[in-house]
């Protein structure tokens, strides 16, 4: 693929891979699909689950006990062998970590990188919400009696959250875990944005989250309090009264943006500029917000992003729903903008607050993932649960209106699709991100005959899921190229034991194979070496190589540069030899034996057949190969270069031409 705009890369950060575990939606696709569809993903709790997660019937019979949350249903599992873990490792770990850590994996994963062969720096920023599961852990004697105190710390304890991201997928770049309430994982995102643009890393993690177990439970709503009255968020409504405190995990990958094309990585947003700050004492008291404090890192976001809000059409805002902070935030909001433009409700605003609860932690990689997803594809869906105004707001006289359905996304006015994103913490630290869509690309048509998708698992059971999961994925997306699929499967995922391989030739044929008996075949690839072998001189005709000569551009392009290094040298172009047209195969398949075109043609398609396999992700361990075939594993192996290598044969069959002529002059005996 190529970019129409590939100039003006510098400052940007490319979003170039997501992962997340929110309630309703235990992957980005799901979480789209729920956004899009409109669906409050809140669980309102039964008594017997209530009852089973340990609450007691007295407390959740009180009627001010509210029984709703988001949760993930399902943060007590998680695969311990597949990351290396004992199950023992696995029990004692916060789940807020075992979970942090596979959406690390997912988002590596959609970012289409092996993080264990990666050459990159890759950092990783983050946190968690408060360790509950070392408070439970250290109340079990059995745990104490049999788990070092280290055990029970690094297992639990928030300051090893990245660092254990780190270590278990050979990350080497910074490792930092940020903790400042609900403003996490959007300060840890401008953190990475930082590290990015100062050179300490090559690609970035960025996320968090809040999880606990037992999952089903409610709260004591209390007038006053932080906490919704009715287990919903109204945020922007005059009914708003206080959030819902869910469960969720995002994370997301970060690349500065000219790397990322020249990468080609699917880019899902860019992102322009982001700040942080902190309120100071300026305020009513430790956990409320701040005017000053949000216009001053809404206004420093926009100035690092060297653009006017005027271009900006959809604000992504924290929107707690409570009575007091969505008026300052839309108040703060609004003064930002009016530094920029008078008009009145040109901007669409909305919280995913509304569709999930506040996740703590992990909301602002919630609301970073949700917006990246509107830009990517141009949409954005309807904020939920508003019906009249609080009145504390003045939308009409605001650049704001509540975005109350989904709707197709337009700028309007020329310029790319922009967003804020906007994110504020107890305790007064704020960030504010900038993102705008991504660049367009002409995708190069894709003409190869046949394709190979790999796939691969721990174990078989994983492979046939991961097979489902693509054919699932394909039928969705009925847009997709089936070939980058299969390119990715080569080039930006980690190759384990248990493997399948798929030929197919078009995107309804690969459907069908996939999850098939011949499909499910699997093997344990084990540690079994490659070798590429080389033939020599013998083997070669007219028109070899030619069927992937037109089918294959790596082949071809190989091909042509090596005709091109041989034009100078013989004379002539050894395509009209190799590839002769119908008229001259008689005489191309005479000149074929000959020493001085014969070599130098084996030579050539041998070449170009390496590195094509070798684009497709087959590199061999060793090399070996018969006369000319030596020269052809030497040039692959770094000893010669292309040019270096033609030298090298040349010498050889001028000598063995020389000693044919002595033989034939002075006779065998004499010789």
């Amino acid at each position: 693929m190529q970019s129409d705009k590939t100039d003006n890369l510098e400052g940007k950060i490319a979003i170039i891979g997501m992962a997340c575990r929110l309630p309703g939606a235990k992957n980005i696709n799901e979480y789209w699909q729920n956004l899009v569809n409109g669906i409050e993903s809140i669980t309102t709790f039964t008594d017997e689950e209530l009852i089973g997660a340990g609450v007691d019937p007295t407390v959740f019979k009180q009627p001010n006990y509210i029984r709703n949350r988001g949760i993930i249903n399902g943060a007590e599992f998680f695969d311990a062998e597949f990351f290396g873990f004992t199950p023992r490792e696995a029990e004692l770990m916060d789940p807020q970590q075992r979970i942090f850590l596979e959406c690390a994996w997912h988002a590596l994963e959609d970012a289409g990188c092996d993080p264990y062969t990666a050459k990159e720096h890759i950092g990783v920023f983050g946190g968690t919400g408060t360790p509950l599961h070392l408070v439970s852990t250290m109340g079990n004697s059995w745990v104490r009696k049999n788990a070092s105190g280290a055990s029970i710390v690094t297992s639990n304890d928030k300051d090893y959250v990245t660092t254990r991201v780190s270590y278990k997928l050979n990350l080497t770049g910074p490792s930092v875990n940020v903790q400042c309430a609900c403003s996490t994982s959007m300060v840890a995102v401008v953190m990475g944005i930082n590290s990015l643009m100062n050179y300490q890393s090559d690609m970035i993690l960025a996320g968090g989250a809040t999880i606990e177990i037992p999952e089903r439970h409610g709260y004591l709503y209390q007038a006053g309090g932080m906490e919704s009255a009715d287990g919903h968020c109204h945020t922007f409504d005059k009914e708003a009264n206080g959030t819902v405190f869910s469960r969720g995990c995002g994370v997301l990958v970060l690349k500065r943006l000219e790397d990322a094309i020249r990468d080609q990585n699917n880019i899902y947003a860019v992102i322009l500029g982001g700040a942080i700050n902190n309120d100071g004492n300026k305020k009513a008291g430790f956990t409320a917000p701040s005017v000053g404090g949000q216009v001053e890192v809404i206004t420093e976001a926009l100035a690092l992003s060297q653009i006017s809000a005027d271009t900006i059409t959809y604000v992504e805002a924290h929107g707690t729903a409570t009575p007091i902070g969505d008026p300052i935030e839309v108040t703060s909001l609004s003064e930002s903008f009016r530094r920029y433009s008078d008009r009145k409700q040109y901007c669409a605003i909305g919280s995913v607050k509304t569709n999930i609860g506040h996740t703590d932690i992990a909301s602002g990689a919630a609301s970073m993932i949700k917006t990246a997803l509107c830009l990517k594809n141009r949409q954005i869906p309807a904020s939920l649960n508003f019906h009249e105004t609080n009145p504390k707001i003045d939308f009409p006289n605001s650049p704001f209106f509540v975005n109350t359905a989904l709707r197709d996304w337009h700028s309007g006015n020329g310029s790319p699709l922009r967003a804020l994103v906007n994110s504020s913490g107890v305790g007064g630290t704020n960030a504010c991100v900038i993102l705008e869509e991504p660049p367009a690309f002409k995708m190069e048509a894709n003409d190869l005959p046949c394709d190979l998708l790999l796939v691969s698992g721990r174990s078989p059971e994983a492979v046939i899921a991961a097979q489902k999961e693509i054919k699932s994925f394909i039928e969705s997306n009925p847009d997709i190229d089936p070939h980058d699929i299969a390119y990715t499967s080569r080039h930006g995922r980690h190759h384990f034991l248990n493997r399948a391989a798929i030929p197919f030739t078009n995107r309804t044929q690969l459907i069908s194979l996939l999850g098939t008996k011949t499909s499910n075949a699997l093997k344990s690839a084990g540690n079994r070496p490659v070798v590429f072998m080389f033939p020599g001189q013998g083997n070669q005709y007219i028109n070899m190589g030619l069927s992937l000569y037109k089918a294959h551009d790596v082949f071809r392009k190989t091909m042509d540069e090596c005709a091109l290094i041989l034009k100078e040298e013989l004379g002539f172009d050894i395509r009209t030899v190799l590839f002769p047209t119908a008229v001259d195969e008689k005489t191309a398949a005479q000149k074929i034996n000959e020493t001085y075109i014969t070599q130098p043609a084996l030579f050539m398609v041998s070449y170009a057949q390496a590195q094509l396999l070798i684009s497709l992700g087959i590199k061999p361990d060793m090399l070996i190969g018969h006369s000319v075939g030596e020269y052809v594993a030497a040039t692959i192996s770094g000893v010669f270069s292309l040019e270096d290598a033609y030298v090298g044969f040349r010498v050889g069959y001028v000598s063995s031409y020389l000693v044919a002529q002595l033989l034939q002059n002075v006779g065998p005996s004499n010789a």
